[in-house]
């Protein structure tokens, strides 16, 4: 700001010179002090200009980075969650079918003892068959075996 300040100075030396046919007699101390005085203000003034856009060059290039880290870490998160989706999917897939296997292993031991039962209570009535074939012959054999009565 400085810098515009002497500028303005100089502006207001040139209005207030005298002029003839174009040309401005200007108090020639002053412009010399003027112009010292900016040649002394521009290297600070280019120093902080440079200061600033270093700064704004480093803030930015921070902004950037942070920028990247945010979105590595949404990607991250991300990948997470579908990996976590994936897994609980595989996992309800997986429980679907050991639960089907399980449906079918029952199916078939319900099966399996029906049939044995039926098997087992075939040769039990069998059994019972020959055993009253059995009591059927013996009444038989009793009844004709039959004590007699005394005779007189």
């Amino acid at each position: 700001m400085e810098m515009l300040q002497l500028i303005e100075e100089i502006e207001d030396l040139a209005e207030k010179s005298f002029s003839v046919f174009s040309y401005a007699l200007v108090n020639r101390e002053e412009l010399l002090r003027l112009t010292g005085d900016i040649r002394l203000k521009f290297p600070e003034e280019l120093k902080q200009a440079k200061w600033v856009k270093e700064e704004r060059a480093r803030i930015i290039s921070e902004a950037e980075k942070e920028a990247e880290e945010i979105i590595k870490s949404a990607k991250e998160q991300v990948i997470s969650l579908i990996d976590e989706h994936e897994i609980a999917r595989a996992a309800r897939t997986k429980g679907e079918e050991l639960m089907q296997s399980i449906r079918e292993d029952d199916y078939q031991m319900r099966q399996g003892a029906v049939l044995y039962a039926d098997s087992m209570l075939e040769k039990v009535e069998a059994l019972a068959k020959d055993i009253l074939e059995e009591v059927h012959i013996s009444r038989e054999d009793l009844k004709r075996n039959q004590v007699q009565p005394p005779t007189k």
